[in-house]
């Protein structure tokens, strides 16, 4: 899985001009998923996520987690973070996971993130629908993992 974490001031995401997810402070996270990953690929990130420290302590200093702030994520499909552009100008997404294989892992993933948050605190956009994503990037601050490299 590879997740793409910016930190926002506020995000919201919107289907056919209607919100269908909106955040206050925490991370809109683009959430790609490949055919290699399953289910531990979900808790590793999600726990990995949670506990990212790069929200501000009282000094100023990027101390601070989702868990620590009570933030907020918006997690959003993204099957286009596995284009693959080395051959030609067109993107090949060959990794990106079907549907069948991909829905239920970010299903998963939603709810890895509800435990770890509260259920309040994570909102989505719809699996596979054209979406309209709005952000305040805060900083800005973004940071990509890959469960495959887990570094």
């Amino acid at each position: 899985m590879l997740a793409i974490l910016q930190r926002v001031s506020e995000a919201s995401v919107s289907i056919q001009g209607v919100v269908s997810g909106a955040i206050d402070q925490g991370f809109l996270i683009l959430l790609g998923i490949e055919t290699a990953d399953d289910a531990g690929d979900v808790e590793w990130l999600a726990n990995k996520i949670a506990k990212m420290r790069v929200f501000s302590d009282d000094a100023g200093l990027m101390n601070r987690s989702l868990e620590d702030t009570g933030g907020q994520t918006l997690v959003v499909s993204q099957f286009t973070l596995h284009a693959n552009t080395k051959k030609g100008n067109r993107p090949s997404f060959i990794r990106a996971a079907r549907p069948e294989q991909a829905i239920p892992l970010y299903e998963s993933f939603v709810e890895a993130m509800r435990s770890q948050l509260g259920p309040d605190n994570v909102a989505t956009g719809e699996f596979g629908a054209d979406m309209q994503v709005a952000l305040i990037n805060d900083g800005p601050v973004t940071i990509p993992i890959d469960s495959r490299n887990r570094q």
